[in-house]
């Protein structure tokens, strides 16, 4: 029997559940589950907001979305507990940040109709598409994939993941990114164009989805970019803030 040349681990994101909530300021307190979700396949959905649509120079009609893909090794994992450091990536000049919701899929499933989605869902997470502007461009005025601009070492800081029946996600739920303080995204849910059913409806048209794989569901108007030093962090209603610093490029 064959065996491996050499093992590689699967990446994986902790799964964080309620402990308490403080009744004097109802603040939500989160503990780390004893098991965590192992990461098969990352998913993105491009232009899911109208107005970052608008901003990117395409047309802002309802027209079918399309997806690309992170490795499942391009994570940063950002826990409460501290700010994490996102090494600044090789081969740009122009690196942006996208907030966007996550969501994690534990049910495996082709051509899922909207009215079941929600079914294969486990639970959300938090997170922040960073993306080499300068070597997408250039991509898309050569027609050129743009992988080498999404899919790059370190592209998918992310929180741990809250189980979908201990947290409330809604139409009305923010999400914000500041910069330094400074708010620079900032929408409601309810501006996607296509809700999060419908993603997970559509992507399941065109790949098998199954046990492990996290949708990124896209990001609102106000990308921008960001430079070594500079401090990110993400909202998202009662989910785990996704903070970080930009820390200079990696020597290894």
């Amino acid at each position: 029997m064959s065996k491996l040349l050499f093992n590689l681990p699967r990446p994986t994101v902790p799964i964080f559940t309620r402990a308490t909530t403080d009744a004097a300021t109802d603040a939500l307190s989160w503990t780390a589950a004893p098991s965590e979700f192992p990461i098969h396949r990352i998913y993105c959905v491009g232009r899911n907001y109208r107005e970052h649509a608008i901003e990117m120079g395409h047309n802002p009609d309802r027209e079918l979305p399309f997806f690309f893909q992170k490795p499942a090794d391009a994570t940063v994992l950002c826990t409460p507990s501290s700010i994490s450091n996102v090494p600044y990536p090789m081969a740009t000049s122009s690196l942006h940040y996208e907030a966007e919701l996550i969501v994690a899929i534990s049910k495996d499933g082709r051509k899922i109709s909207v009215d079941k989605a929600m079914e294969h869902v486990y639970g959300y997470s938090l997170g922040c598409d960073l993306t080499k502007r300068d070597l997408q461009a250039e991509a898309k005025k050569m027609g050129r994939p743009w992988d080498a601009a999404k899919g790059f070492d370190s592209s998918c800081p992310l929180t741990p993941i809250i189980p979908k029946e201990e947290i409330k996600i809604g139409d009305d739920t923010q999400i914000q990114l500041e910069v330094n303080g400074a708010i620079r995204q900032s929408s409601p849910l309810a501006k996607m164009v296509y809700s999060i059913p419908e993603v997970i409806s559509l992507l399941s048209e065109l790949f098998y989805l199954q046990k492990g794989d996290l949708i990124m569901t896209g990001t609102p108007a106000g990308v921008g970019e960001i430079n070594v030093g500079d401090e990110v962090s993400i909202t998202c209603g009662e989910l785990l803030p996704c903070k970080f610093v930009v820390g200079p490029p990696s020597s290894e």
